[in-house]
Order: C-alpha cells, then structure tokens, then sequence
C-alpha cells in the first residue's frame, strides 16, 4: 500500500535542490480544466495559470498543453524552472505510478500518456504523478478539514466521480497504480453504461455529467421551470453553479436529483467505511462546493444506514476546505514527500 523507497543515494540526491530553490509546483489535470501553480517551500502560492482541458484532442497534444500551462504559471510566478525542486500532477486515472504514465482517461480519451518523463525533460527537476483525488485528499490531510485525522477517505463528484485515501501520512495505493476507484464501484446493477464501458457504475449515475443530464430531460419535460428559463436544456450549459441556483429557487425535481445521486454516493462510502474504518469522509469538487449542506446531510445518513452498527459512529462526513486547490495543493506537497522524503517510485531497467 505505500510507494516503494529508492535507497541509493543517486536517485534522491541528484533531484535535491538547495532551500533557497525550493519551489514546488502543483498541477490538477480535470476533465474540463488544466490548473498549475507555483509554491515556495512554504507552499504559499507564488503565481498560477489555468486553461481547459481538451477532451479526446489526444495525449501528445494535452502534454503540450500541461507544459505550456506550467511555463505560463512559472511566468506568473516570476520564478525559474532552475528553481524548481519537483512537480507533483494530480492526474484522473487509472495510472501507473512508478512509471508516471497515464494509462487510461475515460473522461478526456487520453491513453498511455508519459507524463512524468515529460515534464523531467521540460524542466529539469524530478516529476511524480498521483490520482487526482489521491492528491486533493493528501491536501485536505496537509491543510485543510482532514489534519490530525488517522485514515481519510475522500470522494469528489466531478465531471465523474473520484476516490482517494490517506492512511497514517501516505497515500494508499496499489503495487504499481492508484486504486480508490470509488466512481467505477457498482451501485446499480444493470443500470446505465459508464464512461469505462461497465454499466451500473456510481459514476454513470451520481457524477456532475450525469445529473446534468437527467436535470436537462427534467427542463426538457418543463418539470424544472427555473433551470428551464435560467439556464437552458443543453446538459453542457447545466454546470454545479446553474443546479445549486435551480434548487434555491424552488426545482423541486432538480433538489431530488441531487439527493438520489448523494445517496448513490453514500451508498458507495458505506461500502469503503466497511473496508477502511475511515475516522472522516471529505467530500469534494464543484457539486459539493456549490451545496455542501445537501451533499453532507444526503451522503452521511445514506452510509450510517448502511454500514454495521458499530460503525455507525465511528466517522464523520464533511466537505472540503480547500476548493479548487485542493488537488493542486496536494499534488505539490505530495511531491515534496515523495521527493524529500524518499519515496520515490522505483527505477525500471
């Protein structure tokens, strides 16, 4: 479950900067956007730049969009690649680690994609991947709701629906990939088909995409009269911001909606709360952000119902400080770890 340590000397040492160069960069690769940004050793940020991503424009050109948001970022930041100490990117998954390799991206089409080889190449300093929500979780750990916590779980309902784990410090993972695919747990036999070709996923039924398309037929039907009049019934125009507006002004269809795909979401946690015993759950991503309330009320009685009588009180169910930098956040200090405190992934011949 932990990364595995390079002890030779080498490997560690030739990636060491002096303190005074101890600059960490941040990126978050979502399915609709691409954010960087530059810390000091502090990790107060220095400068940033964020762009959206392409989905299916292919892995050559989304690399060459990741570097040129980094320089962007840098520029901003009035910092040197030079002083760079490592780049940490929370990427969607699955991965492989070690390698730092995207190798499967249902939400963007993205395959086998060298990312960590990449940005070594770009800027010199040494580059360590993480699951998205791994890298969020790990920043809600570092800084936000989940310090002192023990074992966290997190779950960020986005474009699809992300898992992640820190247990006692470190990011749980499998032998060479993430793992936590919580969104590609099964919630719903024989339901819709999934984005990664299953069907029934909680993904297919619980993410931002499809909540929006079920509030856009509701719209359609003239069943959510605001959202019809407000927003529209293009599920591309029915973002986290547009659901929580739809739901205050008295969509009642559309507040159902949210709260079934909420339970979904409980139901899955339930599920990891009997194979984790977490001491907290963070919820995070836009949806949860623009209605923590129903997110945390929905998700937290769905897994307390579900889960043994012993457990019943034996987590808590909570949102996200950090917002949108929590992956980025994240992602940076997770390189500083890995790369600070030899954790690197191990060398391939």
């Amino acid at each position: 479950m932990q990364a595995s340590i390079i002890a030779a000397e080498g490997a560690i040492g030739s990636m060491t900067k002096p303190a005074e160069e101890n600059h960490w960069v941040g990126f978050d690769l979502g399915g609709t956007k691409m954010l960087a940004v530059v810390y000091d050793s502090e990790f107060r940020p220095l400068g940033r730049d964020r762009t959206k991503s392409k989905g299916h424009e292919g892995g050559d050109a989304g690399l060459e969009r990741i570097v040129a948001t980094i320089r962007a970022a840098l520029k901003d930041a009035k910092v040197d690649s030079e002083q760079l100490a490592g780049i940490g990117v929370g990427c969607p998954g699955p991965l492989d680690l070690d390698a730092g390799v995207i190798l499967d991206t249902p939400n963007l089409g993205w395959q086998n994609v060298k990312v960590a080889k990449t940005l070594k190449s770009a800027f010199g300093c040494a580059a360590v991947i993480a699951n998205d929500v791994d890298a969020g979780v790990y920043g809600e750990f570092r800084f936000g709701a989940a310090k002192d916590t023990r074992c966290v779980l997190g779950v960020f309902p986005g474009t699809g629906i992300g898992g992640g784990c820190v247990y006692e410090g470190r990011i749980i993972r499998g032998k060479t990939t993430s793992c936590m695919e919580i969104g590609h747990v099964q919630v719903m036999p024989d339901g819709p088909r999934c984005g990664c070709g299953r069907y029934g996923c909680l993904e297919a039924v619980a993410s931002r995409l499809a909540i929006a398309a079920a509030a856009a037929t509701a719209a359609h039907r003239g069943d959510a009269p605001y959202l019809r009049s407000n927003t529209g019934t293009d599920m591309a125009d029915i973002r986290s911001g547009a659901l929580a507006s739809s739901v205050r002004h008295g969509d009642k269809v559309v507040e159902q909606i949210l709260r079934d795909a909420a339970r979904h979401i409980g139901t899955a946690v339930a599920g990891a709360v009997h194979l984790m015993a977490p001491d907290m759950v963070v919820l995070g991503g836009g949806l949860v952000e623009a209605m923590p309330e129903l997110f945390v009320e929905e998700v937290g009685d769905a897994a307390r119902n579900r889960v043994m009588e012993p457990l019943v009180d034996s987590f808590t169910v909570t949102a996200a400080e950090l917002g949108d930098d929590a992956s980025v956040l994240g992602a940076a200090a997770w390189a500083q770890q890995t790369i600070n405190g030899g954790i690197l992934p191990r060398t391939r011949a």
